[in-house]
């Protein structure tokens, strides 16, 4: 089901089937708005994930200011691709874009949590709710700590109304 376009909602697109989990696992939190999330299909690579961002939500986003998008993907050792993906957003749209990295991938945290990727999710969603950091301070998630700091003042009066 796609949120209403009138109001605000979250559009989500990953990198790949592992993002999609942990994002599944986020919506399941009893205190997440499930109706104002939209999880894409996987792009199928960081690149995917940028060339989809500029070519497709751009547009979707300046047509529409209640539209805001987080993309999903993993760091490389050699390149910082947060920052690269980064410099793809207009400031205009600035705002409403967000962008989360695992560095340098989701499974260090499995293997360290030994939770699934869905409880991983589901913790993350409960660290939220709860006003908690829980995995947020992890070192794979730690870096994004600037970016979901601004995400929260943007998304969560919509995403977790109680």
């Amino acid at each position: 089901m796609s949120p209403n376009d009138y109001k605000p909602q979250l559009i989500v697109l990953v990198e790949d089937d592992t993002h999609r989990q942990i994002v599944n696992g986020f919506c399941l939190d009893l205190n997440v708005a499930m109706d104002r999330i939209h999880l894409l299909q996987e792009a199928r690579g960081w690149v995917n994930v940028k060339d989809k961002f500029e070519k497709i939500y751009i547009p979707k986003l300046r047509q529409n200011v209640n539209k805001h998008i987080l993309l999903i993907i993993d760091w490389d050792i050699y390149q910082n691709r947060g920052t690269y993906v980064q410099e793809y957003i207009p400031e205009d749209i600035k705002n409403r874009v967000f962008i989360l990295v695992f560095n340098p991938n989701p499974e260090i945290l499995r293997n360290d949590t030994k939770k699934s990727f869905k409880n991983i999710g589901k913790a993350l969603a409960k660290a939220c709710s709860e006003r908690e950091n829980g995995l947020w301070e992890h070192p794979v998630l730690l870096d994004n700590k600037p970016e979901l700091e601004r995400m929260i003042l943007s998304v969560k009066p919509f995403l977790f109304p109680n």
